[in-house]
């Protein structure tokens, strides 16, 4: 029996204008805390990444998703794809597709089960998960200590060049492998709004957890400096501007690059 509070509602909201609205989980530990984007279309309505899945996220944006629906995977690591399994039409990367089947980038939400190593490790790159991953539980007799990620049906794979095309506006699909093989973007170049999942954002990037590739980060790092993005939506913390996203870029580049 889990002796954290039971949390009134688990997702919280924010229209930002444009057809755009942020979805995100307050109790869950920044390292896990994804940025769920909901983008409002003519013809159908996109959905960025799902969130852990601890609660059902259809259920508490029911309100949003009045239309068809494409739900597209940033990546497959459980913070983005835990809620996928809700959602029939699922879009992912093929590099990572068998891990969303397979549900193998489960990641524990018992702190108790790490190690001192493992602890220090996270602390060491920016996040300090010793106080546990969740301040509260979704509802009565959720058990951290229980909950495993469940895989979801991959119905189309996406990758560079693709087109998700919502009738009133299109997002080009940017492959940007470094955090993981199959970290896509999605690019919509008449607006300048660029959703960049993991690849950046204003946080501690994470390049050396499985599946990750220094060198393919610089690649991709070299790509997202040179893109004319007017906001950037990322995959965690909040959204910036173009002046950012350069200095994000170089200073992950000055420290990752060869003199």
């Amino acid at each position: 029996m889990s002796a954290l509070p039971i949390a009134g509602h688990w997702f919280a909201r924010k229209a930002l204008g444009d057809g755009i609205t942020l979805l995100w989980e307050p109790h869950v530990h920044p390292l896990l805390r994804c940025n769920i984007w909901h983008v409002a279309g003519r013809d159908s309505d996109l959905l960025v990444d799902t969130g852990l899945g601890v609660a059902s996220l259809a259920e508490a944006a029911a309100d949003l998703f009045d239309k068809s629906l494409t739900v597209v995977l940033t990546h497959c690591h459980m913070d983005h794809a835990g809620g996928a399994r809700e959602f029939g039409v699922c879009c992912v990367h093929a590099a990572e597709a068998q891990a969303l089947t397979d549900a193998s980038n489960h990641l524990p939400l018992d702190v108790s089960v790490y190690s001192p190593d493992d602890l220090a490790w996270f602390s060491g790159i920016g996040y300090d998960i010793s106080g546990g991953l969740l301040t509260a539980i979704p509802h009565a007799g959720f058990d951290p200590g229980a909950h495993i990620m469940q895989g979801a049906a991959v119905s189309q794979l996406i990758g560079e060049g693709d087109v998700v095309d919502l009738g009133d506006r299109a997002f080009e699909v940017l492959h940007l492998p470094g955090h993981s093989p199959g970290s896509i973007a999605l690019w919509d170049a008449q607006s300048g709004i660029l959703f960049s999942g993991d690849a950046i954002y204003d946080g501690p990037l994470l390049d050396e957890i499985p599946g990750s590739d220094i060198p393919a980060y610089i690649r991709s790092m070299e790509r997202l400096r040179a893109l004319p993005a007017r906001i950037v939506h990322a995959g965690h913390e909040p959204s910036f501007g173009r002046d950012r996203l350069v200095e994000l870029a170089d200073a992950y580049l000055n420290n990752r690059s060869d003199p």
